[in-house]
This record gives C-alpha cells, structure tokens and sequence, in this order.
C-alpha cells in the first residue's frame, strides 16, 4: 500500500482531498501509514459510515456495522470544509418574530460551565418583555457582558413567542452562517447508504449480482460534496474502482447539480471466475456504459434546464500495455546470425495488430499531451490525419505519404509533425523535401517513428 499511496499523494492537488474506507482491521495500520505519507498535521477526520443498520446473530464475538472512512488533506490549502446543508438541516429555521434579517434558529445562552469556573461570565439580564433580571442560579452565560450587550443592541436575544422564557437563547440566522455545514464524523445509513444498497444499484443495472458488497454511490457523492465544486472542472480519481461505484456517483452528481467533475478509474483485471465478465474490469467498464445508457434514457426528451445543452457523458477506456513498437534488444549476442535477426525484426517495428487508435495515443503520451487532450481526424488530399490539441500537433500514421499530403499538412502551420517513417517507404528524396517544407512553414519539431 505504501507505494500506491505515496503515488496518490503526489497525483492530488495542494487542495486535494483522499477518502479511504476500510475496516477495523486494518484502520489502525492504515491510519499510522497515512500519517507517514500524508502527516499527521494533514489528518482530517476518521468518519464511522453505518454500513449495515442490522446484526448478524451468527457471529460469535462482535458484529461490526461499520466501517472507517479515514480522510487526509494534501496541505494547508484545505482551510475549510463545509457540508451542503440538507432540506432537513434547513427545516429548523423559521422567522416567528418576522426579523428583516430572515429565518433562523436558536441556541442556548447557558454555559456548560458554573459561575465559579467562569466569573467573568456572571452578569444580570434583563427580559425587556417582563422588566425582570435573571440570573442563572448554577451556571455562567455563554459570552462576555460586551458580547451581550451587543446582542442587546442587535435584537438577538429571544425570549420566547410570548416574552415569557426564563433565560435568553440567541438568535442564530441562516443568512450569516454562509454556505453548508460543519461535517460530522459519524454518517448514518440513511444519508449515506449501506452496502446491501450498493450491492441493489449493480442488480438494478445488470439483473443479477455480479459483484460483492460494491459502495452505495450515496455514500460517494458524500465524499464529493466535501471535496469538488460542480462547476470546478475537478478530477475524482479512484485507484480501487472495483465495479465503477465512484464513476457512476460522479455520472448521478454531476446530473443533479450539472457540475462538470471527471473522473479516472483505475482496476487490476482481476479474474472472476465467469464468462461474461472475465475481469473486474470488465465489470467496471460495463457498468460505466449501462449508467450512461440508464441517465441519457431518463433525459430523453427533456431540455437541460442548468445549459441548455445535454451533458456528455462519454468516457474512454484505456489498457496498460507493452509498446507498439518494437524494441531494440540491446542484450542480443554481437554475432552476425544474430544482429541480423534483429535487424529484420525492424524492417517493421510495429507489433502486430495493432490499430492505428493504439499507436495515436501512445505517442500523444510519448508528445506530452494527456489521453483527454481533444482529437480531430482530418482529411487531407484523401488521406488521414490526427488533429492534436485544435492543430498543435499532426499526427499522420499513412503508409503511403504523399509530397500534396505533406504540403496540405504544412499549410495548416501546426508546431509539431509526427509520421510513421515506414510512410516513406525508404523513399529519402520525398523525407528530405517533407524536412524543408515543414521548416519553412514554421513547423518547430518533425519527427518519424
């Protein structure tokens, strides 16, 4: 784990955030190896999430209901976080006293503490209703006389619908306390989903449970209301996307608020043992498609209200492999028979079956550019050419490469030209013309493969 870990500390941004659930067998050990990783100055919070809301009576000891949900912040760029405030959360406003000031909701004005704890807290009030001064008889207020006066001044003070109360509340409103809520670490099943939850959302898309104990995406899109902002362009990267349940929250969120997160998902093919679905992987990528399918149905027919435009809601897949092109096998005995194997291996070093969609984006890895960077297929006197980054760079994997084609490829003034060397086929007047032309239209980098 550690090497993972250290490599998502070093992919998150200064205001990243990771959340990592795990139970309590492994919480303490993971919680020191995060320490190490992140700092103990970068721990957030270890969050309970009720997974289950009932007990198994076969167990012989303890029957966990929980898991921990342990959340580490890249740096001190995280000052703040705050929570979407629920209709629930809201539902304890009111404005009995109709305050210009809008809803809001009370709190005590006793302290916890006594009057002899805190003296300098012990002062008479007086209800400005009934022209009686009280005082607590056991304990302090809750702020200084200054502060209190203030609140005095301020009409904050609330001493009940009829003036009657026998202590003060103070007058907390909606309106000042800004945006969302201070998060707890204890989630509960309801807000947050159970994994019996979870593993009904895979049925639901595939008829059948093809996966165990996947995440709730409730649970998900939790973790992504602390840390992303819908219109923030930000990336949700899950390195253990098991059956997609983080891919398929971001889908569900980003249809709710039309934010416009991204996400990465990362799986090892691990075998399954079915025929279907040989991997893990094939189960995550699947179930990516069916939500698509599933959100794109329910928004047939129907104008996006938040951009007038519907949400594309594509993704690509990627696999890690060996090059495309072959390599030179630098451990090969310096004896003729055997350079000469290699050296036909090279007549033509690309591998074979491979398809022109592998070896573009093997070298737009190769040129700098990530694997969402924009594409365009052009054609050019009756050719194909790859549109880089809106024409920063030409990409042309033709066999058969033409002068026309390098002129109309040249005219279109890119930075940079990659074409596969075996396009000139050993043609050297047509390569060398193809080096003046790009030169002397501006082209700063011509390369072969």
């Amino acid at each position: 784990m550690y090497p993972r870990l250290y490599l998502a500390r070093n992919l998150l941004r200064d205001d990243g955030i990771v959340f990592i659930s795990v139970d309590d067998t492994e919480a303490a050990n993971l919680r020191q190896l995060m320490n190490e990783v992140f700092g103990e100055e970068n721990f957030l919070a270890a969050i309970a999430w009720e997974k289950r809301y009932t007990r198994s009576n076969n167990a012989k000891l303890f029957y966990s209901l929980k898991d921990t949900i342990l959340v580490y912040r890249k740096s001190e760029a995280v000052a703040t976080i705050r929570e979407t405030r629920s209709e629930e959360s809201k539902a304890i406003y009111s404005n009995p006293d109709n305050d210009s000031r809008g809803v809001w909701t009370s709190s005590s004005y006793v302290n916890p503490a006594t009057k002899e704890e805190r003296p300098n807290l012990v002062y008479p009030i007086k209800n400005p209703h009934s022209g009686d001064v009280v005082e607590h008889p056991t304990h302090a207020w809750k702020y200084e006389q200054a502060e209190h006066l203030r609140h005095v001044r301020e009409n904050r003070l609330w001493w009940g619908q009829k003036g009657d109360a026998k202590f003060p509340r103070l007058k907390n409103f909606l309106g000042e306390i800004g945006e969302g809520i201070v998060p707890t670490d204890i989630w509960d099943y309801e807000t947050s989903g159970t994994t019996d939850e979870g593993g009904l959302q895979v049925k639901e898309l595939f008829g059948e449970a093809v996966f165990d104990n996947p995440k709730p995406t409730k649970l998900i899109r939790r973790m992504m209301g602390l840390a992303t902002k819908p219109g923030d362009k930000d990336i949700v990267l899950d390195f253990f996307a098991g059956s997609g349940a983080t891919g398929h929250a971001v889908s569900e969120l980003n249809g709710q608020d039309a934010g416009n997160r991204q996400f990465i998902l990362v799986q090892l093919p691990e075998p399954t043992g079915r025929t279907d679905y040989r991997t893990i992987a094939d189960i995550c990528k699947e179930r990516i498609r069916r939500v698509i399918k599933k959100l794109n149905d329910e928004d047939a027919g129907k104008l996006d209200m938040h951009r007038g435009a519907r949400l594309d809601r594509g993704f690509r897949v990627f696999k890690l492999s060996e090059s495309n092109f072959k390599t030179w096998d630098a451990q090969v005995e310096h004896e003729p028979k055997a350079l000469e194997g290699q050296l036909e291996l090279h007549i033509d070093h690309i591998r074979d079956e491979r398809t022109n969609d592998d070896i573009l984006y093997e070298l737009l890895i190769k040129s700098g550019f990530p694997l969402t960077t924009n594409v365009k297929t052009l054609t050019l006197e009756g050719k194909s050419v790859y549109s880089v980054s809106d024409g920063a760079m030409l990409l042309c994997l033709e066999r058969k490469l033409t002068l026309e084609l390098i002129r109309s490829m040249a005219a279109m003034k890119p930075e940079r030209v990659v074409c596969l060397d075996e396009g000139f086929a050993g043609n050297d007047q047509l390569k060398a013309n193809a080096v003046q032309i790009f030169k002397t239209k501006g082209v700063t980098s011509f390369k072969t493969v």
